[in-house]
């Protein structure tokens, strides 16, 4: 058993591609934690989607036993943590685990957008920060600039910095052993009379063994047979197992405090257990529970339907499961005439709903299509009352409604100099505003703007990435709500109007919008025996049309002659039928119609 005095905990936080993943590689080779076969390329990233994106999506816990260079034995508690602004939330709930933080920088690139965000996250917990400098190896490495950037920006003392190679393994060592002097040890009672006392930050589900629970032990013990009681929900349940992540679950005898590690109890209800409960014992329970993680709200909605409509049920229960490992997403029960049942769901963008989706598909082998994301508008109508909308079709009728506001993100944008200009005209077309330009260094700038989070969605950081040949990078926050012009546009096949397509979106772009969906479905729709207007509508007016044309049924073939009055009463009662079919006809809308929708370019 370590004591607590030997044990520390902390997390490895970074933007995307600065090396948190091989970083945590080096270590576990260091420590002997895997075996040297079973060692292979980010070995904590076990997701296929993460291999394959070459990005962390989920926090990856693992217990490490090492060495110090006084040949004292110490246990580590790391998780390596995602750099995506859209999991920012999976990383501040893996920073309630731990007391301190590596934060690598790259050499080569700097500090980035993320960088800065995830080190205010772990200054608001207040973790103890151990800058990294990383890929000292590369030839265009400054590492002696980046460490000033740092200091001027982050307002870090990078005097002792670390200079690694997380690839080579150069300065490691280094990285432990300042873990060793710069953490603290967890504070708390190991005492088996005390009332334990774990958070609960992350969960999986398992087929065979129900919901698998991460915790961080504050006080107390767990052990196997132990009924444990979860604070908020009030379930109960007797612990299977207990153990920790090496970095496969490694079953123990007991958690202590000051540990981060699993239980199993005998919940089979994904509902059951909420992330940031507290885990106590059911015969002598703690009287106050742990603070938690302050819920956090989605940004981004998407309507998500099974294309065969008998798998509803398997896809409720999927999204249950998918829930339980990530907390930041959301859903409730909705219903379409086009799509039939399905659900709409909450993301915290769109990176997070890909990821999502991707998951659903993979890991529950369902089909589905999705509807084109929108965010939460506060709608204020005339009597006075407030309604939150995530869909077009709940908004009240126009003439109810005094003011629509929506919400507005604050953007952080790190590039070159010489790339301001298409990012100031990227910004504008977006209908944002840039606030204040703050130079990094010789060659670089950040740029903080306002932007309305609807124009963002679809395609915004491919056309970042463009205007700056892959340089830039960017994070953002929420930043309250504003008053727009927004209006709800209606696509009507035929003159019936197809809730699927409606959108909600500013007046000023409301008729290119309306162009681009007709033409995109004037495409994707087959031809009928009637000819369909395909028609984009504010209210009333019709905005934009194209026409799907009827094809001909050839029903003078049969004749072989005879008066031109034969052919032409032919004609006229084809051309009857025709009308009474586009009067009783029903359009049909493939699937490709939706997604082709969804592919149109708002730019």
């Amino acid at each position: 058993m370590t004591e607590l005095s030997h044990t520390r905990n902390f997390c490895i936080i970074a933007h995307i591609d600065h090396g948190k993943s091989t970083l945590a590689d080096r270590m576990l080779e260091m420590t002997h934690t895997v075996e040297d076969r079973l060692m292979r390329e980010q070995l904590l990233d076990n997701m296929d989607l993460e291999r394959e994106r070459g990005i962390t999506i989920k926090s990856h816990p693992v217990t490490m036993r090492y060495e110090s260079e006084t040949g004292e034995i110490y246990e580590f508690n790391l998780i390596d943590t995602p750099g995506h602004v859209d999991f920012t939330y999976e990383v501040s709930r893996s920073m309630a685990a731990c007391e301190g933080a590596i934060l690598v920088v790259d050499s080569a690139q700097g500090v980035e957008a993320q960088t800065v965000a995830n080190t205010y996250l772990a200054i608001e917990r207040g973790l103890e920060i151990i800058p990294v400098l990383n890929k000292v190896d590369l030839p265009n490495a400054d590492p002696d600039g980046v460490a000033k950037q740092i200091e001027d920006i982050l307002g870090i003392d990078t005097s002792d910095g670390l200079r690694i190679s997380a690839k080579t393994g150069e300065g490691i060592r280094a990285v432990m052993e300042a873990v060793i002097k710069y953490v603290p040890p967890p504070v708390g009672n190991r005492d088996d009379k005390t009332a334990p006392r774990a958070l609960v930050f992350d969960s999986i589900y398992d087929a065979f063994r129900g919901v698998v629970t991460y915790v961080r032990v504050k006080d107390g013990q767990l052990k196997m047979g132990d009924a444990v009681r979860l604070m908020s929900t009030g379930a109960v349940t007797q612990i299977k197992e207990v153990g920790i992540f090496s970095p496969k679950q490694l079953p123990q005898k007991i958690l202590r405090a000051g540990q981060v590690g699993y239980l199993i109890g005998t919940l089979k209800t994904p509902a059951d257990i909420q992330v940031g409960d507290t885990v106590t014992s059911e015969k002598s329970p703690a009287t106050e529970p742990l603070p938690g993680f302050s819920p956090i709200k989605s940004m981004v909605f998407s309507g998500l339907y099974p294309v065969d409509t008998g798998d509803y049920e398997k896809c409720r229960q999927s999204l249950d499961k998918l829930a339980l490992n990530d907390s930041a997403f959301t859903y409730h029960s909705e219903s379409s005439t086009a799509l039939g049942f399905g659900f709409r769901c909450g993301f915290l963008g769109l990176l997070h709903m890909e990821v999502i989706q991707e998951r659903l598909r993979r890991e529950f082998d369902l089909d589905i299509i999705s509807t084109h994301p929108g965010v939460v508008y506060r709608v204020y109508t005339r009597d006075g009352k407030m309604q939150e909308i995530d869909n077009p079709v709940f908004l009240p009728d126009p003439s109810r409604i005094e003011k629509i506001e929506e919400p507005m993100i604050n953007a952080f944008v790190i590039c070159m100099n010489e790339h301001i200009g298409e990012l100031l005209r990227l910004i504008m077309e977006r209908r944002g505003e840039v606030t204040k330009t703050e130079s990094i260094d010789t060659s670089r700038v950040m740029l903080t703007s306002t932007l309305p989070l609807n124009e963002i969605l679809t395609d915004f950081h491919d056309n970042l990435k463009s205007a700056t040949k892959g340089y830039a990078s960017m994070d953002y926050e929420h930043s309250g709500y504003q008053v727009s012009p927004i209006v709800k546009m209606e696509i009507l096949l035929n003159s019936e109007p197809v809730d699927a397509f409606a959108t909600l979106v500013h007046k000023d772009k409301a008729v290119e919008r309306g162009r681009q969906i007709c033409k995109a479905l004037s495409e994707a729709i087959p031809p009928h025996q009637f000819t369909i207007p395909v028609q984009a509508a504010l209210g009333r007016t019709i905005i934009a049309r194209e026409t799907i044309r009827a094809f001909r049924k050839d029903v003078t073939a049969k004749l072989y002659g005879g008066d031109v009055t034969r052919k032409m009463k032919l004609l006229e009662k084809q051309k009857t039928g025709k009308k009474k079919m586009k009067q009783f006809g029903k359009v049909n809308v493939p699937q490709t119609a939706f997604i082709s929708v969804l592919k149109t370019n708002t730019n």
